[in-house]
Order: structure tokens, then sequence, then C-alpha cells
């Protein structure tokens, strides 16, 4: 049975799904009211901001916007709701596949062959699971919306839809079928991609004898650690007794780019990668708290650094964020350990009034936390060498949520409150390998997976996605996690006092409670005129284009069949009378998760990442109620070819007259 009575939180004004409208306008700012803000009234109507200088700032399209509060921030067909074996994007735009699981990167990378693949061929093709997109224009300083390098994470591998003969067993039965040269393939399908892409006439393609091409893997890039933690012993191994090198990355998820052109990439889920046990291990309370080992690859039966029991401290050497140069192949990647070590799920930077450069991350698990890192120098615009420790000097905060809707970030400081010996950490490298552990002695709130975290840099608002916690009991509601069992999720909106991301102060509120409006249960909560393909649920990724406009991403995982819906792209309203109201622009085919939204800096490309097709609950589809193998995939997209299984990919999407996206 629906409810059509009035949205918790919205007395008075009636939820109406059969309209676009909103019912009654709503007191929030409008995108004009934050342009008086932030430059006053005044100035504005005498011309000391030319149109020109606003445009320059907010686009024209969001100038024309603010001029009438009454008009919503975007304007397309929604997709509908549903669940089928390909995409959907509104009408009106076009979506091409850019690059799939196993195109060349290299330019004498062999063809791809899912039946008889090496680990050599992945090392030079694209690797599975695409999830995080940087987009990087070429030259470095310009804006060339049309020309530029693509930078593209690869978070983990499906062995059932990779290898024939394997499908999806117990873990026992699963490891007893993989052999070496498949986990050295995986290893290598893991990390990133660095592409070259060009538009011409409309169409995007990949430059194929790019100077800048790279494949970065968990198999063979060599790393360097940097920051309070590296050298530290309880980052030795047999293989590194310096503690400051390490070979590769993986479970790189989200990300994010820094104002001098690097590219940071997140290690998020690594505890999956070990096996052993932990009774009697020098780690085992350090382990427990971050899920070592998880046992959920068979990396560590062919390869002992991902055996706990025989390399004591290796699983320490990931959880970290990486810096990469995109533009220099030649770089040495860096895990930068002063912004901890946890389950990464992104890195989004914004520089801060001061000059400061300030980066938030989520800690990507069920009553984890959320946290800020504030670098101590200033960021030089105009050397970037100069910029080569701004991300080892600086202090991590988390996040406290007090229910009068502010924040109170506190330093995860050694010696400070009870982050000292007495309870386990010697130096500021201990209180950094343990960032939980130091967090939940600083009673941080435990929130809903906190995933990625994107500050507006046009209004300084925050915006943080929490994807959901079926495991919170009524008893462990809170203002800033009102819901148990939370399946759905939902959005909170963070602004900093006066526009400072340094301040050890902030404010909060909730922007939506996701979920089916319809159903009074789910307790979701968005703009009164939602569509019925309006909502949506799990949202995960996020992006803000460069006109300030929210989008979200979504990642149910097998949580679909409850919703009814695939995932998808959702534009998402955060000003004025529309706040709070969302449509959907892009559905994914079923079993994926959608992934790095990122558009060109004149939005008139959007890239995204589809990830794991045919994955996630195929065993509730009706018509195929079992899982997805190589063999026998929920689908075949995106090449529909009864040889080859489901492939992720990124795709590019463009209107048909070429012009902004979402307008």
């Amino acid at each position: 049975m629906t409810d059509r009575s009035p949205l918790p939180g919205r007395q008075g004004e009636a939820y109406d799904c059969s309209e676009d409208i909103p019912v009654n306008r709503s007191s929030s700012p409008t995108l004009g009211d934050v342009i008086n803000t932030r430059y006053g009234r005044r100035d504005v109507l005498k011309g000391a901001l030319a149109t020109t200088a606003i445009s320059a700032i907010l686009g024209p399209h969001a100038i024309a916007r603010a001029i009438s509060s009454d008009q919503p921030n975007f304007y397309f067909e929604e997709v509908s709701h549903g669940v089928d074996e390909t995409h959907h994007v509104a009408p009106g735009y076009q979506a091409d596949i850019l690059i799939r699981w196993g195109d060349p990167v290299a330019g004498d990378a062999p063809p791809f062959d899912p039946a008889h693949q090496t680990p050599e061929a992945q090392d030079k093709q694209f690797g599975y699971n695409n999830d995080f997109l940087a987009y990087l224009p070429l030259p470095l300083g310009s804006q060339n919306a049309s020309h530029g390098l693509l930078f593209v994470n690869h978070e983990y591998t499906n062995e059932e839809l990779m290898f024939p003969g394997l499908g999806r067993q117990d873990k026992e039965a699963q490891f007893a079928g993989v052999t070496q040269a498949l986990v050295d393939i995986e290893m290598s399908a893991h990390g990133a991609s660095i592409i070259e892409v060009k538009q011409d006439r409309g169409r995007w393609h990949v430059v194929t004898d790019s100077p800048y091409v790279r494949r970065i893997s968990a198999r063979t890039t060599a790393m360097r650690l940097s920051g309070p933690a590296a050298g530290h012993r309880r980052l030795r191994t047999s293989a590194d007794p310096s503690g400051t090198r390490v070979i590769g990355t993986l479970n790189n998820c989200a990300g994010g780019v820094t104002p001098w052109g690097t590219v940071l990439t997140c290690e998020e889920n690594f505890n999956g990668y070990f096996t052993g046990h932990v009774e009697g291990h020098p780690e085992a309370r350090n382990y427990q708290r971050y899920g070592v080992p998880g046992g959920v690859y068979a990396w560590g039966r062919f390869h002992h650094r991902f055996d706990i029991n025989q390399e004591p401290y290796e699983a320490n050497r990931f959880g970290w964020v990486v810096e990469i140069d995109p533009y220099d192949p030649t770089a040495l990647p860096v895990k930068r350990t002063a912004l901890g070590r946890f389950k990464h799920e992104g890195a989004m930077t914004i520089l801060n009034p001061d000059g400061r450069l300030v980066l938030y991350s989520g800690d990507d698990q069920q009553f984890d936390y959320l946290y800020k890192y504030v670098s101590h120098g200033i960021v030089d615009r105009y050397q970037r060498s100069n910029n080569a420790d701004i991300l080892d000097q600086g202090t991590l905060f988390v996040a406290r949520f007090h229910g009068q809707g502010t924040i109170e970030w506190m330093p995860l400081t050694w010696g400070s409150g009870p982050l000292t010996a007495t309870h386990g950490f010697h130096s500021q490298a201990d209180v950094l390998i343990e960032t939980r552990r130091a967090a939940d002695l600083l009673e941080a709130t435990p929130m809903d997976r906190p995933e990625d975290v994107e500050p507006n840099p046009l209004t300084h608002k925050v915006y943080l996605m929490l994807t959901n916690n079926s495991r919170r009991l009524p008893e462990q509601i809170d203002t800033a996690n009102p819901r148990a069992d939370n399946q759905f999720g939902h959005v909170i909106e963070i602004t900093p006092p006066d526009g400072d991301h340094a301040a050890q102060q902030a404010t909060w509120e909730i922007l939506v409670k996701c979920g089916d409006p319809g159903v009074a249960e789910v307790g979701a909560l968005y703009h009164p005129s939602i569509s019925k393909n309006g909502w949506f649920a799990a949202p995960d990724n996020c992006a803000i284009d460069h006109q300030g406009r929210l989008w979200i991403a979504t990642d149910q995982g097998s949580n679909w069949s409850k919703s009814g819906t695939a995932d998808g792209l959702w534009s998402m309203e955060t000003e004025g009378t529309w706040r709070g109201l969302s449509r959907m622009f892009f559905r994914v085919p079923i079993g994926a998760e959608m992934c790095g939204p990122l558009f060109t800096p004149d939005d008139k490309t959007l890239f995204a990442a589809v990830q794991h097709p045919g994955s996630d609950g195929t065993k509730t589809y009706p018509g195929f109620e079992r899982d997805s193998t190589f063999e026998d995939p929920a689908t075949r997209w995106p090449d529909f070819k009864p040889d080859l299984p489901p492939r992720p990919a990124v795709v590019v999407i463009t209107k048909a007259d070429g012009g902004v996206i979402g307008t």
C-alpha cells in the first residue's frame, strides 16, 4: 500500500509522484541567493562582477537560473526505473562505449581473448571493474574540454565472470579451481589505467599511440611510502626492510584530483586480499579492527606477502591514499600515510580560502567514520613541484556529529587525549596505522557507510553519501543516522563556517533520505513533487559539475531486488524551490553498479564507469534465478556476443545537440 500523506519534515506539502512540479515553495536559498550572499547584490547590480566574470565562475546556464529562482537546475526527460540487460540514457543523449575490460592500453597490447588470458596480456590491457574517473586536460594547466588524459581506477575482480569453469562457489571450492596464473591475471587487472582521449567531430576515442598511457597494478608497480608512518617497523617486510617501498595498489575505489594536477586513488577493502589467522599475531588488535584477513581472494596461496602469518606487516602497507602523476609516466606513485589508513572511499580536495589544501574522505563500512585532512602548508598554484610535501605534513581530523546540527572535527594527533602510549600509540605513525582505533577512542560518530564526500567549490557546501546500514538497531539511531535497518541510505549536506573548510566546527543537515517515498515504512524524504522514477537508493559516488550541480550515482548491491530498479545516475537539486528533487538520468544493466561520474570542463561530456555488469543479485531477477557465470551471464553487455562475457566499461555521454549535459 502506498502512502500519500505529507512527507516527514515537510508539513503541509503533499506528496504526488504524478507531477514534476513543486506543490509549495521551500524557504531554502536559491542559486541567485548564493551569488548575492557570496558577492553582494549591490556589487552584482553595480557591475563589480560583470556577467562574463560570473559566467566564468558559474557558467551561463547557472546565471539564467539565478535570475529566475523558480527555474530548476536540470532539464531532461527522465529514464524510467527498471531492470534489463542494457543501459539507458535520457532521451536526446547518446551513450557510447569508450573502453572495456581487455581493450588495449599499451600500443603493443595483444587482442582480448578471455578464454586464453595471460598476466602479461592483462598488464597491457584495460583492467577490470572500472570505478573512479579523473579527467586531466591536455596540455597541463589548460581547460581543454575535448582532449585530455583519463585516469581510471580498477577496484576488484569477479572470477566467476572473468574465467571459464570457475562459477561462484564457496571459498574453499572456488580457491581449489584457482591457479597462480589466474591470480596473477587478477592482480594485473587491479590498480589503474591512464589513457589519452580526444573528441573529434563530436565523438570521443582513445588515442592509441599516446606517450602518456600507463597500467598501474597490484602485481608489478613499485610505489613509495611517505609521511609519518613511512619506514616504521610496522611497515617493514622481508622484501622491504626499509618500510618505504611496496609493490602495488589494490581495491582502488574512488579518489580525487589535486590542484596541481595529480590524482589521488584510494585503497578501500584491502582486508579481503589477505589470508591466515590472527590468533597470537603481533597485529591482532589492529587487524581485527580492519577485518584482516578477509580471505576473499586466493592470493596468499601463491604470493606469501598476502599471508599474514608469513609476512606479518604486509597488510599495514595497504589502506592508504596513493598519489599518482598522470602527466609523467615515469613518476613513482606515492602512498601518503598522513592521510590515514582505513577503507578510503574517496579523497576529494578543495583549496581553502587561506590557501591550504583540505581533503575529505569517508571510511566505507557500516558504523565507521568521516575524515578530513588539512595541510600545514599553502598550495603553490604556479610551481607544482613545490607541492610535493603538502600531503605529508598536515592534520587528520575525524567527525563527531552533534544533535543540534553541528560537527566537531577532532584532530587525530599523537599525544593528545587518549592517543598516548597508555592505549598503545607510541608515535604519530601508530595513530595513522590504526586510524580506526584512534577514531574509536575519540568517540567519533559511527555513520551509515560514509562513501563519497564532495565539496562544492561554488557554494562551499560538502555532500556526504551514506549508502546504507542494515545493522543499525533502533537504540543506535541518532540525528545524523536517523533510521534503524537503513536499507536505502541518505545524503548529508555540510556547511563550513564562512567557507572555511579548515575550521574545527561546521553545521550539517540531511538533504534527502533515500528509498521509495511511496512506502511509508521506508521513511524516505525528498522534495514533495518527486516523480515515480526520481527517487533512488544507496547513494555511493557523486559529482559536482562546473555549474555547481550535484549528481548522485548509486550502488545497491543485491538490494536492487528490494527497490525494483537497477542502479544509475540521478541529478539532485540542492538549492531553492526545488531543493531535494532528483531525476533519473542514466540506468545501468542488470547486476551493475554506477561509478565515477565525471564532467569535462565545459560540462558537455559526461564520463561514467559501469562496474561488474551481470554480477549483483542475479538470483532474484525474474527469468534468471541463478548466479551469473562466464558461461551463463545475466547479460553480455556491452558487446552482446555469445563468445564474450560481460565487460566492465567506461561510457561517454553527450547531448545530441552538443550542448551542456542536463540543460
